[in-house]
């Protein structure tokens, strides 16, 4: 057989039988730049995505993935780009998240009507779900990897199917795309309402009226509906978690919750220390940020059932890069305004709460110390904190930082095969730091 394109790909009805066909796609795709494309077929800078469950085909922009050069993690940092936007870097699993939405929503407030409108609050209130993208994408970069089941399905006569003619004449009897399975959605879902329980419990700790331009749970509810609505979900989610059957990921995602705790604890015992070393402001954005993004990436990975060492490495991802979106936000707390921000600028200081910016500041300027001490009882002392910060260096050594492990979070993902899943979270971790640019 001559050599195959990417479209002749997709299908071929030259082999005998279906057997064969099975090995000769299976053996193909393993060894092409299919595997490395998802479930799509190229065509002029577009991927076109067709999927079983959804019906339809699309075209998917992917010309930010393909220009990604292929380099050092810091060649990447530097080059010179457009400006990067998550929508468009979750296109290629934005079917998977138009699912995660339609469930979330009847998962957490079909027992309640209560939870149900506190539940259409939450999950429509605008988030990135960034987290189950990440859950999506790990899973589908590592899927291929393992061999996840490749699921062949005839198109010749099923007339939901709008193919592109010109592709379709290059095509014969079968599409294949590469499936996740039950326990890799379960997990986004888990993984998204743990986040969004953390935030309803954050907002009553912080006595934050506003989230994401909404009125939060509690300020809508009161603050008894909103700590049971946490709590629900928190239950909720572990009841899934344990449906799960994996001791492993159920091990993973339990610590996460315990994490969680031990962040707030230790943040509320270091308000006003200007003592607190910058080893201890990274355990705790550990505990309170990172371990749940690092939980997602390598529970999607053992869900893939891919070498353990990928499984750690997918780990790693989620732990750098959400070290690294911790720093740049609280770098954005000194740097954007309260508009932009949704809430009052310098307020984790305000709070006691000292973050990188403020932790490197003190390490030049005594008189920084002396204002945080007194809590800022005077008037304007505030102001005069995020002004040092700002002079003294201290939000361009937490950019660094947050650099320092952007870096680390792409060097882990050089164990996955280049491809448009790769190229999605690497262009994560470079949204990021877009934010400080």
């Amino acid at each position: 057989m001559a050599s195959l394109t990417m479209v002749d790909l997709v299908g071929c009805a030259s082999t005998s039988s279906n057997a064969s066909l099975d090995r000769y796609l299976w053996r193909k795709t393993l060894h092409s730049s299919v595997s490395q494309r998802a479930h799509g077929v190229r065509r002029s800078g577009k991927l076109v995505t067709c999927r079983l469950d959804s019906a339809r085909c699309r075209s998917i922009s992917t010309k930010s993935a393909d220009t990604l050069p292929n380099g050092t993690p810091e060649v990447l940092l530097n080059v010179k780009r457009g400006q990067i936007s998550l929508g468009t870097v979750f296109e290629v699993v934005a079917d998977d998240l138009l699912i995660l939405n339609q469930n979330l929503k009847s998962i957490v407030g079909a027992e309640n009507p209560v939870l149900m409108s506190a539940a259409e609050q939450i999950f429509g209130a605008g988030g990135k779900r960034m987290r189950p993208a990440l859950v999506f994408l790990v899973s589908r970069a590592t899927a291929q990897m393992s061999g996840l089941k490749l699921v062949l399905h005839s198109i010749l006569n099923d007339s939901q199917f709008t193919f592109p003619s010109r592709l379709y004449n290059k095509c014969k009897a079968v599409f294949f795309y590469r499936e996740l399975t039950t326990n890799h959605r379960r997990l986004a879902e888990i993984i998204e309402m743990i986040h969004t329980a953390s935030l309803i419990h954050d907002d009553v700790l912080d006595e934050s009226d506003l989230r994401r331009g909404k009125e939060t749970v509690h300020q809508l509810y009161g603050t008894r509906v909103a700590v049971l609505a946490g709590d629900f979900m928190f239950a909720q989610s572990s009841w899934y978690l344990a449906n799960l059957e994996n001791l492993e990921v159920i091990k993973l995602i339990s610590q996460v919750i315990k994490d969680f705790a031990s962040g707030e604890i230790k943040q509320a015992s270091s308000l006003f220390d200007c003592d607190v070393k910058l080893e201890e402001y990274l355990i705790k954005s550990y505990y309170k940020t990172a371990s749940l993004v690092a939980a997602s990436t390598k529970g999607s990975a053992i869900f893939s059932g891919v070498d353990s060492s990928v499984a750690e490495s997918m780990f790693e991802y989620g732990k750098n890069l959400g070290l690294s979106f911790q720093v740049v936000d609280d770098i954005l707390d000194f740097t954007q305004s309260a508009e932009q921000l949704g809430k009052p600028a310098g307020s984790d200081l305000a709070k006691g709460n000292l973050t990188a910016p403020v932790i490197f500041a003190l390490e030049k300027e005594p008189k920084l110390r002396d204002i945080i001490e007194s809590e800022f009882v005077e008037e304007g002392s505030l102001q005069d904190a995020i002004d040092l910060v700002q002079r003294c260096g201290g939000i361009q050594r937490a950019q660094e930082l947050a650099k320092e492990k952007a870096v680390a979070a792409i060097q882990n993902l050089e164990c996955l095969p280049r491809g448009s899943f790769r190229s999605a979270l690497e262009e994560i971790v470079l949204y990021n730091l877009e934010r400080i640019e």
